[in-house]
């Protein structure tokens, strides 16, 4: 547990064990680095002078208490890293950038790890990076949602090759000759106006979280004598700010947040404590010599009273190419089918299901895998290979990638999602018997595909009954969390051919792609039996830490590492890494 102390005016935390692949372990990182880069740490402290060292030690500051900073570095999480004139100590100051001095107010201090926290207040002086009249939200340096709408967009990409960089530098235990120049960040096709889902919310009134058991009086829960803010939190807080417009939403989702904000107002009596609404854009597409009139549909009739997701009519934005009409609408309610359109497929999924949430990079994005996740000399139009698509979602890969293959199989812990994957194979004219959805925990994915009997059933731990065929890929796009370690053992002796590891949170995906480059983890095959050929099963090397192995079974090499930009405005990027087997 945290452990805070209150003393003299000032306020410390002390930081409790972090999380693998959180944000505090990357900002904690990123910290480390910057004070041995400036070489003003803890251990050259040590060695000074005692007087010149007493005069030196970081004392802490009143809590919000004022003061200036100078900013050093741009950190992964997406905040400001500097210096004070008076410490060793780093301050995170959010919506800065190098170059800066900021006025900055003290929040919260971790002594031991030579860190505060602290809120942005103003620019003193601005960094030649700035470029305050590209923000475009009145909002910005408030709402957490966006951290880089003062940055220009080909800076943006550029930070984020390099967060991706630091990633693979700082988490994957690899040597420096076994990480691929990284390439340029894939920038999206819209900075503005991208995301087709937004979930604002609203707290509700005060004493509404008291069970009514727990009131002295016994009485029902209090009702809201005011509309309260309605929108999302303010940065380092948990308090809601009340936003009327996001300009990165889509213009469909971005009318049904005017809408709702007025129906929530209209309707307050209804609810008896905070909710949090549905924006999600569904698309029509019409051939354009069938163009109907535009009809709105009505959303499912709320099922929870207190709770009401009842919706005004839906929007309409249309674009016209040349072939058909598109019709833009929004759905508030989460059991409603959206429908999604990348190139010439479509995806219908619940509007409250996870899809990605900025269609316009989707295009590009499907058409990069598609194009490296077989060997650049590939000459064969669909050489005879199988693709297991693990944790499938609706079937995005599987799907738009079943050309390549002679058979796909995707893999999903969701009974819904596959539900999804199963109907959009049907949409897309797929043959169901070449191209399977099932449902299946990651502690057994490989048994799962083994059950659709194109693999052998009867291999030590579901190998491929003949590792030499080049036959199968396994494409792998797990939660921000990564993969566990029963997964990546499971992946290392099913052996596939190639691995395209894509992910939402490039630290857990380097510490995973370390662990597939050097064979696995130190221990994890010493019980195992003798191999074939005599030889002990894989052995990490202990000298050196450079992620080379003396002997094993497999392992793989990273063939390219690039980051793509779903969400501008952001500090998130999105990784995708090709790995060829060569054990």
């Amino acid at each position: 547990m945290t452990k805070r102390k209150r003393q003299q005016g000032y306020f410390t935390k002390r930081m409790k064990a972090v999380q693998e692949g959180s944000n505090e372990e990357v900002l904690l990182a990123d910290i480390r680095n910057l004070l041995q880069s400036t070489k003003i740490g803890r251990e050259e402290l040590n060695d000074r002078d005692p007087i010149e060292k007493e005069a030196d030690v970081y004392a802490p500051f009143e809590r919000f208490s004022e003061i200036e900073v100078k900013i050093s570095a741009l950190s992964s999480t997406g905040d400001g890293l500097g210096f004070s004139s008076r410490s060793d100590h780093v301050f995170v100051v959010p919506f800065t950038l190098p170059g800066d001095v900021v006025k900055a107010k003290i929040v919260t201090q971790f002594v031991n790890d030579q860190y505060t926290l602290a809120d942005f207040i103003s620019v003193l002086q601005p960094s030649p990076q700035r470029k305050d009249h590209l923000v475009k939200c009145p909002y910005f340096a408030k709402c957490s949602g966006c951290q880089f709408q003062m940055l220009s967009y080909q800076d943006q990409l550029a930070h984020k090759k390099t967060v991706l960089e630091k990633a693979y530098r700082n988490f994957s235990s690899l040597s420096s000759d076994l990480i691929p120049v990284i390439g340029d960040t894939v920038g999206s096709p819209l900075q503005y106006g991208y995301r087709t889902k937004l979930t604002p919310h609203f707290d509700g009134p005060p004493g509404s979280r008291v069970r009514r058991g727990g009131r002295k009086d016994g009485s029902e829960r209090p009702g809201f004598d005011k509309v309260p803010p309605i929108g999302f939190m303010v940065k380092g807080t948990r308090r809601t700010m009340d936003i009327e417009d996001c300009p990165i939403g889509t213009d469909a989702v971005r009318d049904g947040l005017k809408k709702e904000r007025k129906r929530v107002a209209e309707e307050l009596s209804k609810y008896k404590r905070g909710a949090t609404l549905l924006l999600r854009e569904t698309t029509t597409r019409v051939p354009t010599q069938q163009i109907p009139s535009p009809k709105a549909e009505p959303n499912t009739p709320p099922k929870d009273p207190d709770h009401p997701p009842l919706a005004p009519e839906p929007t309409h934005s249309t674009s016209t190419p040349s072939s058909y009409t598109e019709t833009k609408t929004y759905i508030t309610d989460p059991n409603a089918t959206s429908t999604e359109y990348i190139g010439p497929y479509t995806f219908l999924n619940p509007a409250g299901a996870f899809f990605q949430n900025n269609n316009s990079i989707l295009q590009p994005f499907t058409d990069y895998i598609r194009s490296h996740i077989l060997p650049p000399n590939t000459t064969t139009p669909k050489p005879k290979k199988t693709l297991i698509d693990t944790y499938s979602g609706s079937g995005l890969f599987s799907i738009t990638l079943s050309p390549l293959f002679t058979s796909t199989h995707g893999i999903d812990i969701s009974t819904s999602s596959i539900n999804s994957a199963t109907q959009n194979r049907l949409l897309n004219n797929l043959n169901p018997t070449t191209t399977t959805f099932a449902t299946g925990d990651a502690a057994d994915i490989f048994a799962s595909a083994a059950s659709h009997k194109r693999f052998n059933n009867n291999n030590n731990n579901g190998e491929h009954e003949d590792d030499n065929d080049q036959d199968s890929i396994v494409l792998i796009d797990p939660p921000r969390k990564g993969c566990d370690d029963a997964f990546l053992k499971q992946l290392l002796r099913f052996r596939p051919w190639r691995i395209v590891y894509v992910s939402c949170n490039v630290h857990t995906q380097a510490r995973d792609v370390g662990v597939l480059v050097r064979g696995g983890r130190q221990g994890w095959w010493d019980d195992d039996d003798d191999d074939d050929d005599g030889k002990k099963g894989l052995e990490i090397a202990e000298e050196g830490g450079d992620g080379r192995r003396k002997q094993g079974r497999v392992r793989y090499r990273i063939e390219s590492l690039r980051g793509f930009d779903f969400f501008p405005q952001t500090g998130h990027v999105e990784g995708v890494a090709i790995l060829q087997r060569i054990g």
